[in-house]
């Protein structure tokens, strides 16, 4: 790894500190590998770099005169699409929003910007950031530098590219679906989805909504986890309302040695097929723990119904994403639901039932939530973290035929519905939890496998200490080939 850029965040603010290298340089190295390889994989689809090298300057100049502007000083940063920044776009893939120019920073845009990153760009996004893939009429495809046949995933796919070949320091995505962690997993780099609530998200809505968006958290990507730390300290905390009573105080890790924690391991279950070299690798990693002395078990559960909660999720899921779609997607949607039998207890059924939930069988269904979030809370009064797939298997082909719900991709040899690997994004996220990916060895395949590590509710250092101690002691990230010089 000879390329400056490649370098981890923390590596490169401390080199910047330490006058190894300059602001504008590391810019510069960073648009040049933007202009190198940004047209053949389509990662980032907006930049303002005249405005970028202006503030490097000034980076440098106040540098010079020994001013500090915070932990992320001089970090190239590119952005989702999904948050504003001001003069720039924000569309969620939709064509009837391409002149959408934000006015205004997102709080998380700000607080980047507040800790001294320097923001040039923004990375591509699914419409409505409703898929798996990256992909949108107004900007295109991105493709996974691993494999440009496959997808990077979504919807923080540009996101994930960016980082994964030097065109960023640092990124921020949003994850309601593993939209932060299927990209971080298909493309080899890490990313962590906070608990629900403590990273602010006005600002990262094309409608100019305020509400906060049930689900829906957004969090740091990066190609390490010390950067994953860095960038939580600043984005995370009450927005400026809540401040005026509110404080986040996260607890501190449960244990700072691998041999210490108390590991549950969960690599399958009947609601999803997932690749079988897959969970080997997390089972390699937990064998490997167990060497090292950590309590390891892998029969560990909460006291839930895995199907039913899944079901939850969908529910809730479908209840949120349909709020962001037109009168006349409604309508489809509910002659949809209308003409579905009682008997047709079918995903399909279950998706366009769950479109049209009225508010009665969301508070039922919210209640159901609570009941799963407190079993999950007695769960992790035993165990500290608990290990996951991030998503069925490796990246997958591109396919963007027809509707999400019809695609298919193929898990040990067999086609499976795409949508029904949710369900390692879904089980932990409706409740809630934070959840860090951090690189495993490669897959057979020579593609990008991701460990899930999820934690209590609050415990985002706890699973970010674990993913910095595996990722420490068993590797983490490497740049795909042709990318390292």
């Amino acid at each position: 790894m000879t390329d400056i850029a490649l370098k981890s965040a923390t590596e490169l603010a401390a080199a910047i500190k330490a006058k190894e290298i300059g602001c504008l340089e590391l810019l510069e190295a960073c648009l040049a590998r933007v202009e190198r390889f940004n047209p053949s994989l389509n990662a980032v689809i907006w930049q303002d770099p005249e405005q970028a090298r202006a503030r490097a300057r000034e980076a440098d100049a106040a540098l010079a005169r020994g001013e500090d502007w915070g932990p992320l000083m001089g970090l190239p940063t590119t952005i989702k699409e999904s948050y504003d920044f001001v003069g720039s776009p924000t569309t969620w893939g939709v064509p009837d929003l391409a002149n959408n120019i934000a006015k205004t920073h997102a709080v998380a845009t700000q607080r980047l910007l507040d800790a001294g990153a320097i923001i040039y760009g923004k990375t591509n996004v699914p419409l409505l950031l409703s898929d798996w893939q990256s992909f949108n009429d107004i900007y295109g495809t991105t493709n996974n530098p691993w494999d440009q046949t496959k997808t990077p995933g979504g919807s923080s796919g540009g996101s994930a590219v960016s980082l994964a070949t030097g065109m960023a320091a640092l990124e921020i995505g949003s994850d309601i679906g593993a939209s932060i962690r299927n990209p971080a997993h298909y493309c080899g780099v890490c990313g962590h989805k906070p608990t629900f609530g403590i990273v602010p998200l006005r600002g990262q809505s094309a409608s100019g909504n305020l509400a906060q968006i049930d689900i829906s958290v957004g969090g740091p990507m990066a190609r390490s986890v010390a950067d994953l730390e860095r960038s939580l300290d600043v984005l995370a905390g009450p927005d400026e309302i809540e401040a005026e009573g509110l404080r986040l105080t996260l607890p501190p890790p449960r244990a700072t040695a691998l041999k210490d924690f108390r590991v549950a391991v969960m690599v399958e279950d009947p609601c999803v097929a997932t690749d079988q070299a897959y969970q080997q690798r997390i089972l390699d990693l937990a064998k490997a723990l167990e060497r090292e002395g950590a309590s390891v078990s892998y029969t560990a559960r909460p006291e839930i119904d895995t199907k039913r909660a899944f079901q939850v999720y969908i529910r809730l899921l479908r209840a949120v994403t349909m709020a962001r779609v037109g009168a006349a997607e409604r309508a489809r949607w509910e002659a949809r639901a209308a003409a579905l039998t009682p008997d047709d207890q079918s995903r399909k059924a279950e998706i366009a039932r769950a479109a049209v939930l009225s508010h009665k069988d969301w508070l039922d269904t919210h209640e159901e939530r609570e009941q799963h979030r407190w079993a999950w809370h007695r769960f992790f009064q035993d165990w500290d973290v608990l290990l996951a797939p991030a998503a069925a298997g490796p990246a997958f082909p591109h396919d963007h035929k027809g509707e999400r719900i019809d695609r298919t991709i193929e898990v040990n040899g067999k086609q499976e519905n795409t949508t029904d690997q949710l369900f390692w994004a879904g089980l932990f996220g409706v409740v809630y939890l934070p959840g860090t990916v951090v690189p495993l060895p490669l897959h057979p395949n020579g593609l990008p496998l991701g460990l899930q590590i999820v934690g209590p509710q609050f415990g985002d250092r706890t699973t970010l200490t674990f993913g910095r101690l595996v990722e420490e002691a068993y590797g983490g990230y490497r740049p795909p080939p042709g990318y390292a010089d």
